[in-house]
């Protein structure tokens, strides 16, 4: 391939990379509208899970698709699915077409987000070139995430939710017809074994299993125990019929290689941890400090920009220290959110949540541009596609299930503040803390109260996600460890 063409098949990549940004953001923004029109509130939630959960159960089955059929074509079918599942959520007349619509459309994103990783594996062979490449899909997807709620309202507005759909469609469109003329997969060789069919039922129904009773958690727990077992024993029974396939869904050999398994478990952790961040730091901001929800929501901006300056900073830290020695450094810069937010209290002042933004932003960026690459470099060549795929299922994962313990962690607390106030504050004081407009109704003199409660759920939150960034931190000072051995025996053998 020409380096025309490489550039022009990288840019339709990141169409795809930002897409994923927009609908993330853009859709949440429209929920308001969409649940009005079709009168879904009690199934808002699950048009949330829906796209989460196909998205993750369908990313290891698009790699192994690639493959067998290329990946080029494997995007393309990804693409399609998205396409065609955007369309028809902008036409559904009702909340369960729309759900079953954005199901489809999850799927097709499993394929958007994960092979595109795979692809720059093959386009750019130069470790540190690609890094700087995983640079701009984090620039693209912040971006995107960041204008969402601009482009969502506006659209929202002016045309109606429909139309939040409808504009992935060309979007979707054109990145498949530029990678379709310019990608060229050379050297191709296509799996000639038997497709692990059973493999992947089992995988697939034993995930989906897993992640609804993951979501059902503190809300229908009987159901979400069942579905827990169910789950186990599918995932159990896929550990014999994997042994035997001659091309497994998720080979045996991935775990049996040290530094893959190190590469996972960090994965997880980091990205177990920064989802409390992400999700709890406009909380604190509109429920403590008393902020508008744009104010609030403005706490994800410094992340955004120092994301992207981790991610390009990790090309030329390379050129200075090990993979190991950078992802401690983003590990670091993580830590250090984390610590802000715990030793902070309910009269912390705006600016250390920027300042913890930007922390967290640096620190994400850094690790998941390493990581990712490291992945790559540490599986063997031809498990390259499975373990980029798995990677992305691990952090999904991770976060599904911290998510859930982020939630049992707030709703403990708040619970627990109720009982302690012998029925002066209830719940549904507590729900409009967290509202700029809505709080103008709550007594005043019970603010300090209230605040006081909120602020033990969200110093909870952090406190945990502080223990599993710490845990990352050990992690890692003993993959250093092992690092710098592996080099020194490497040195003694040549010398």
């Amino acid at each position: 391939m020409s380096r025309r063409s490489v550039l022009i098949v990288t840019c339709a990549l990141l169409l795809s990379n930002a897409m994923s940004g927009l609908d993330s953001t853009i859709v949440n923004t429209a929920l308001p509208a969409i649940t009005a029109d079709l009168h879904g509130l009690e199934l808002m939630g699950w048009m949330v899970a829906v796209f989460l959960l196909t998205t993750a159960v369908s990313t290891t089955l698009w790699s192994k698709l690639g493959e067998y059929v290329g990946n080029r074509r494997a995007y393309q079918l990804a693409a399609l699915f998205f396409v065609v599942g955007s369309l028809i959520q902008g036409l559904a007349p009702n909340m369960v077409t729309l759900i079953v619509s954005r199901a489809l459309a999850g799927i097709g994103n499993g394929g958007m987000v994960s092979l595109p990783y795979i692809i720059y594996a093959q386009l750019y062979e130069n470790p540190r070139k690609r890094m700087q490449v995983l640079g701009f899909v984090s620039a693209s997807y912040s971006t995107a995430a960041i204008i969402g709620p601009l482009i969502g309202g506006a659209i929202v507005d002016s045309w109606g939710w429909h139309w939040v759909f409808y504009i992935n469609v060309p979007i979707g469109l054109l990145s498949a017809i530029l990678v379709q003329i310019f990608f060229h997969e050379t050297g191709l060789s296509k799996r000639k074994t038997r497709v692990d069919y059973l493999g992947a039922s089992f995988m697939t129904v034993g995930l989906v299993a897993l992640l609804c009773a993951i979501e059902l958690i503190g809300e229908a727990n009987t159901l979400a125990l069942g579905l827990a077992v169910f789950a186990v024993c599918c995932l159990a029974a896929l550990l014999p019929v994997e042994s035997r396939a001659a091309d497994p869904i998720i080979p045996s050999r991935l775990f049996r290689n040290w530094n893959l398994v190190v590469d996972f478990i960090l994965f997880a952790l980091i990205w177990g941890a920064f989802i409390g961040f992400i999700v709890y730091a406009p909380m604190w901001a509109q429920a403590l400090i008393g902020t508008s929800a744009l104010v609030g929501g403005a706490t994800q901006i410094p992340g955004s920009v120092t994301n992207f300056l981790g991610s390009s900073s990790v090309a030329p830290l390379r050129r200075r220290f090990s993979p190991q020695q950078v992802i401690l450094l983003g590990t670091l810069s993580l830590i250090a959110t984390f610590v802000l937010m715990v030793f902070s209290t309910s009269a912390t002042p705006y600016w250390v949540l920027l300042l913890a933004a930007a922390f967290q932003g640096f620190g994400n960026g850094v690790c998941f541009s390493e990581l990712q690459v490291k992945v790559q470099q540490d599986a063997d060549k031809l498990d390259v596609p499975v373990a980029t795929s798995f990677s992305f299922l691990i952090r999904m994962l991770s976060q599904t299930l911290t998510a859930a313990i982020f939630g049992l962690l707030m709703n403990s607390a708040l619970r627990a503040g109720i009982t302690d106030s012998h029925g002066t504050i209830s719940m549904a004081m507590l729900d409009k803390l967290s509202n700029a407009t809505s709080n103008q109704s709550l007594p005043r003199a019970l603010l300090p109260q209230m605040r006081s409660i909120m602020y033990s759920g969200l110093r909870s939150i952090m406190m945990l996600a502080l223990a599993l960034m710490l845990t990352a931190l050990v992690l890692n000072v003993w993959a250093l460890r092992r690092e710098r051995k592996g080099r020194a025996e490497q040195t003694s053998l040549r010398a």
